[in-house]
């Protein structure tokens, strides 16, 4: 009997234990990340209703007061809303509109920078520091098949939501990644913030319109990242001027037709583009990086390697055309040129996650899986996203 009664307290106490040890898991929330346990998920109206205060209607005027175009924006930081730079081209006065409550209408002091290339404008807003809060932005890619959202004002009905699937995302070199949604979008929706289902922006809707449709796409948000404010501009300065008639000037509009293509995936119309930019302006590298591009998109990659070597002369330290001339060796089977380009592409820049990305892929097609796995030991502290995706090759 004198030993049922220690045993049986020693059963007590550990229930005890038990029952306090659970009571701190479920009020410590990074127990259940230790635990290896995915916290629920938020709801799309959940999500909304978080992320909806910080997205802004973005009406302009022209000098006489009279109502142009309307589109969306959000707050990267306190006072500073990002947008389209369609959106504002043209305007003389610039006020946004919030969404929170019954909303506030708030001047636009001019713009604090531009990305002509990429459609992108940084305004500054005269409000109460409390009344703008940034929203949170990831670089991580999304997968084809992810749900996404968006917010905006399509057709001036302010705040609508939409949502969908990534249907595609591809990529535009020397702009960014374009992801492509099912979730629909309208004009107003421009400059809309492109969401994931954890409430973080992966892309700002940029609309194009092709045979008199929109095609849903966004621009991924590394450009937005590298977009800071300088001296504020008024808006008048920003009024688009005509180009000359020289051949720099030439070839720049038809080197602008040609990335409005590549948004689209329109491959070979892009390549027209930009084979008339170079003949009009040959000493662009850019230009001949695109040509290579589309040409590795054509399958005619012995072309597009002459067209990276053509850009790598103008522009030696080029990581991006590496990079690019390793994908043309490596499309055509020339996996040690491949090698040694996309090594190149790491020298000159090496903080770069895809060349490291791509050094492991073709050493992985030559059978070098011990040096795939050192690209990947790279990539740990580069980019988390990249080398999930490696490791994932190496363990196939």
């Amino acid at each position: 009997m004198n030993r049922i009664i220690p045993h049986f307290a020693l059963v007590l106490c550990l229930l005890a234990f038990a029952q306090i040890a659970n009571a701190q898991d479920r009020s410590n929330p990074d127990s259940t990340r230790a635990l290896n346990i995915a916290a629920p998920q938020a709801t799309l109206p959940e999500l909304v209703r978080r992320v909806k205060p910080s997205v802004v209607s973005v009406l302009t005027y022209d000098a006489k007061g009279e109502p142009l175009i309307n589109g969306t924006g959000f707050f990267v930081r306190s006072g500073e809303v990002v947008t389209n730079m369609h959106v504002i081209k043209g305007a003389h006065r610039v006020e946004i509109h919030t969404l929170d409550g019954k909303g506030r209408t708030y001047p636009v002091a001019g713009a604090l920078a531009i990305d002509d290339e990429a459609d992108l404008a940084l305004l500054k807003v005269d409000l109460p520091i409390d009344r703008s809060r940034a929203l949170p932005m990831t670089t991580a890619l999304p997968d084809e098949g992810e749900q996404v959202f968006v917010i905006g004002n399509p057709l001036r009905l302010e705040g609508s939501v939409s949502d969908g699937i990534v249907s595609a995302v591809r990529e535009v070199p020397d702009l960014g990644r374009i992801i492509q949604v099912t979730a629909p979008v309208s004009h107003g929706n421009s400059g809309s913030p492109l969401f994931n289902m954890h409430g973080e922006v992966i892309g700002i809707v940029t609309v194009k319109v092709t045979n008199g449709q929109n095609i849903n796409l966004a621009l991924g948000v590394s450009r937005i990242a590298a977009l800071r404010g300088g001296e504020l501009m008024p808006f008048d300065q920003l009024t688009p001027k005509k180009p000359g008639n020289q051949p720099e000037a030439l070839a720049e509009v038809w080197y602008r037709g040609g990335i409005d293509s590549l948004w689209l995936g329109n491959y070979d119309n892009a390549l027209n583009y930009f084979e008339t930019a170079a003949n009009r302006n040959p000493r662009r590298p850019e230009t001949w990086i695109q040509i290579g591009y589309c040409k590795v998109k054509q399958g005619r990659n012995e072309e597009a390697i002459r067209a990276y070597k053509r850009a790598l002369q103008l522009r030696p330290s080029s990581s991006e055309a590496y990079n690019k001339l390793g994908d043309a060796y490596f499309f055509a089977g020339r996996f040690d040129d491949a090698i040694t380009s996309y090594k190149e592409a790491a020298r000159v820049q090496p903080n770069e996650p895809e060349a490291y990305y791509n050094l492991g892929l073709a050493y992985l097609e030559i059978g070098d899986r011990e040096s795939a796995m050192v690209q990947a030991r790279r990539l740990e502290s580069i980019d988390a996203e990249l080398n999930k995706k490696l490791l994932a090759e190496l363990h196939r």
